[in-house]
């Protein structure tokens, strides 16, 4: 069932990718992702709420916080970041090197959460960056 989650997950970054940049035209990006954060939050609660997961809240353990706060803050960083970038570069280009994460998701991953490094991971993260140097040495339009 992960592999539906994750590919709902993919599409629905491609459609940020292009509906923020479509949207970014005149528009400051931090005041975008200001505006999307309201609609994040709301939205993020009133499933929490329609679940019935409120009550968990007061068994979060301590060094769940941490990570869940930490984790919060380099979400805020990394979409402010993204969209910045959007502002002013090719969606197609962007994206290509701010999901560069995904090697250094699998980096992390293999050495703080002890996953296990395969050589399809090895050869997946190879291509990934070679594909994404490929993208932004190439000239926009070729």
């Amino acid at each position: 069932m992960w592999i539906i989650w994750a590919l709902l997950a993919a599409l629905s970054a491609a459609l940020v990718v292009v509906l923020t940049k479509a949207g970014l035209k005149n528009v400051d990006s931090s005041l975008a992702f200001a505006i999307q954060a309201v609609l994040i939050l709301a939205i993020t609660w009133m499933v929490v709420l329609f679940q019935g997961n409120f009550s968990e809240v007061k068994s979060i353990e301590k060094n769940a916080w941490i990570f869940l706060i930490a984790a919060g803050i380099f979400t805020t960083l990394s979409t402010l970041f993204s969209y910045k970038a959007l502002s002013s570069g090719p969606a197609s280009y962007v994206v290509t090197i701010e999901r560069l994460s995904l090697v250094v998701a699998i980096v992390l991953s293999v050495i703080f959460l002890k996953e296990k490094l395969t050589w399809q991971l090895v050869v997946g993260g190879v291509v990934m960056v070679s594909g994404a140097i490929l993208i932004a040495l190439s000239e926009p339009g070729d």
